[in-house]
C-alpha cells in the first residue's frame, strides 16, 4: 500500500529449493506469473535466492526497517500470487493489539456511553 503516494514494500525476497516437493508451486508461480508480477510493480525489487532443503517463503523488506515473512510451503501458485500482493500491499507496520474496543485521544470525562443505561 502507499503511504503519502509511497509505496512501503522496497524489496521482495522469493527463497525456494529447487528439489524438494514443498516447494512446487512457488517454481511454476517463478515460471508463470512471478514475470508479470514483475511488470506490473516496477517500484518493486525482486530478488529469487535458492535454498535448497528448506521450505520455501516470500520475505517482504520495507522502508521503515521492518520485515515480514510468509511461508508459502505447499501453496499452489494462485494462492503464492495473494500471499506476494499482500505483502505488496501492507504497510509493514507491526499488529498491535488493541486494549479497548473504543480508541480516542480524549477520553470523556463523564465515562463511555453505553445502551444499556438505566436512570
Amino acid at each position: 500500500m502507499a503511504l503519502r503516494g509511497v509505496w512501503q514494500l522496497q524489496k521482495l525476497i522469493v527463497s525456494y529449493c529447487n528439489w524438494g516437493g514443498s516447494s512446487r508451486g512457488i517454481r511454476a508461480f517463478m515460471e508463470s506469473q512471478l514475470p508479470a508480477f514483475k511488470e506490473k510493480n516496477p517500484q518493486l525489487e525482486v530478488i529469487t535466492e535458492l535454498n535448497r532443503g528448506h521450505h520455501p517463503f516470500l520475505k517482504g523488506l520495507y522502508k521503515n526497517k521492518n520485515e515480514r515473512v510468509v511461508c508459502v510451503k505447499n501453496m499452489t501458485p494462485d494462492d503464492i500470487h495473494q500471499c506476494a500482493t499482500r505483502l505488496r500491499n501492507a504497510l509493514g507496520r507491526k499488529v498491535l493489539k488493541l486494549k479497548t474496543r473504543h480508541v480516542t485521544k480524549h477520553p470523556s470525562v463523564q465515562g463511555t456511553w453505553t445502551t444499556d443505561l438505566q436512570m
